[in-house]
């Protein structure tokens, strides 16, 4: 399995802080947030990843990330999105990295308190399709939203007025090759974007999506700068990545 960071994006809700940087190489506590996703990936034994860049300080996370030897890693790949177009627009840069692989796709503004070895063991025993991580959240209308029945995610709703539940789609993503066919043949949504909500919906109609609950804290850091502060304190008190003796829980 690859690993896929998306830090692209213009990082307006952030603004006036992401005016001279990447909102992704802001600090959260003692670290800049881009290492939490790393991090993530390398306690999970995937050491093959793209970081998917943006905007106008794509530049600085060469001279900050290096070939990922502070990781552990031998190598660290990068790739330029062009434009902001939509988080499915920028893991299609990823296609010829991830080649025959499967893929773990993690936004780079998003920490976990706990490790998600657990959802990666689970894809893997699975057999293909995707598997999503969810979190139980204040307010799910920020987010993608799914519908349940009978137990099972039924559809997934992209920042709904009425959310149908109290949980949101995280930040990570899991999916077989084929992802990329999904993506290509997915029409940008009324803000002009490729969604990944779209895609996680192409799964479920193929019946091919499984989804987690986790345990611990889930920090949105580029939500709002609430929520960035929420995350560094999260973070000073309780930590992040930390590995897990029990599996995460299944909703279903």
């Amino acid at each position: 399995m690859k690993g896929v960071i998306l830090a692209g994006g213009s990082g307006s809700r952030l603004y006036p802080l992401t005016r001279i940087t990447n909102k992704h190489l802001l600090p959260v506590y003692n670290q800049p947030m881009v290492y939490y996703p790393i991090q993530l990936l390398v306690e999970c034994d995937i050491d093959r990843i793209l970081i998917v860049t943006g905007g106008n300080h794509a530049g600085e996370f060469l001279p900050l990330l290096g070939n990922g030897s502070a990781f552990g890693l031998k190598h660290l790949d990068y790739t330029h999105q062009e434009r902001a177009a939509g988080i499915a627009d920028a893991l299609a840069l990823a296609r010829h990295f991830v080649g025959g692989d499967d893929v773990c796709v993690l936004l780079a503004d998003n920490i976990f308190e706990f490790s998600i070895r657990p959802t990666v063991e689970r894809f893997e025993a699975q057999g293909g399709g995707a598997r999503v991580i969810l979190a139980g959240v204040d307010h799910p209308e920020h987010y993608g939203v799914p519908v349940f029945r009978d137990g099972r995610i039924e559809r997934i709703e992209e920042k709904p007025a009425v959310p149908a539940s109290r949980y949101a789609v995280t930040g990570c993503y899991l999916y077989d090759n084929l992802v990329f066919e999904v993506v290509k043949g997915l029409q940008p949504s009324a803000r002009g974007e490729l969604e990944i909500t779209d895609v996680n919906n192409a799964y479920l109609r193929r019946g091919r999506l499984q989804h987690d609950v986790i345990d611990g804290y889930w920090a949105d850091c580029g939500e709002s700068f609430d929520s960035l502060l929420r995350a560094n304190v999260l973070v000073k008190e309780n930590g992040a990545n930390k590995p897990v003796a029990e599996p995460a829980r299944l909703s279903a």
